[in-house]
């Protein structure tokens, strides 16, 4: 596998505790770096802290809530004394059900998270940043972004916005040394995506052409990349994790 430069870098994963964000974490902190675990999901963070020998900071966020993210942020600044990556990986997926059927609460609890929760924790972190004078930031959308997927508006509207976010702060953060990116990963296999449908993991696997899905670690080597300080000049960019699906 490749190394990435992360000695000394003090990383931040919302949804560290499982599936894309457990994999960033590790390859994180096999290339160096310390890492702060962020989860609302405490049983399971509290397990994902204990099978890497306490080796990364566990934090219990729920992203969604402000006060929970000041209090995320307090207490990774308090640990480490500074904040250098941001992985934005935190989301949920929903239901799969057509627009007209699909329930009001769940839709707004999708956005709460994936695209509200984005922005609030952006909000509370880049001031440490630009305090600094450095920063990389990935935000995790998805393939569903860029093209909509049916039965599942919550989700690609959602990662859609997250894409807009990623461009517009990377243009207001490009006079500093901050480089915001996000990557849209296809169906991987992991605990939320394996709860949709039959019929839904079908029909993304369909339009993948390598006909097969992601690997963890495959995302997890383009989000470190992208978090080391090489990666000096682009931002405000999208990089497919799509298998051949996407064509833009």
């Amino acid at each position: 596998m490749n190394k990435y430069d992360l000695q000394g870098r003090v990383a931040i994963v919302t949804g560290g505790a499982q599936g894309i964000g457990l994999a960033v974490a590790q390859r994180m902190m096999e290339n160096g770096a310390q890492v702060a675990l962020w989860d609302r999901d405490s049983k399971r963070l509290a397990q994902t802290a204990e099978d890497l020998q306490n080796k990364a900071f566990a934090v219990e966020v729920d992203i969604a809530d402000t006060q929970s993210v000041a209090a995320g942020v307090e207490a990774t600044m308090k640990k480490f004394g500074k904040i250098d990556i941001l992985i934005n990986n935190a989301a949920l997926i929903g239901p799969n059900a057509t627009l007209v059927d699909y329930p009001v609460d769940e839709f707004e609890a999708v956005v709460a998270v994936g695209l509200t929760g984005t922005f609030k924790v952006c909000k509370a972190v880049v001031p440490h940043m630009s305090a600094a004078g450095y920063g990389r930031i990935v935000n995790v959308a998805s393939v569903a972004g860029k093209e909509g997927n049916p039965n599942a508006c919550a989700y690609s509207s959602t990662k859609a916005a997250v894409i807009a976010l990623t461009k517009g702060l990377g243009k207001e953060l490009a006079a500093e040394n901050i480089a915001v990116n996000c990557v849209t990963p296809a169906v991987a296999k992991t605990k939320g995506a394996m709860e949709q449908s039959e019929e839904h993991i079908a029909y993304m696997l369909s339009k993948i052409p390598r006909g097969r899905m992601m690997e963890l670690d495959e995302a997890a080597s383009m989000i470190s990349w992208l978090s080391t300080e090489e990666n000096s000049f682009t931002t405000g960019a999208v990089f497919d994790l799509s298998g051949g699906r996407a064509t833009y």
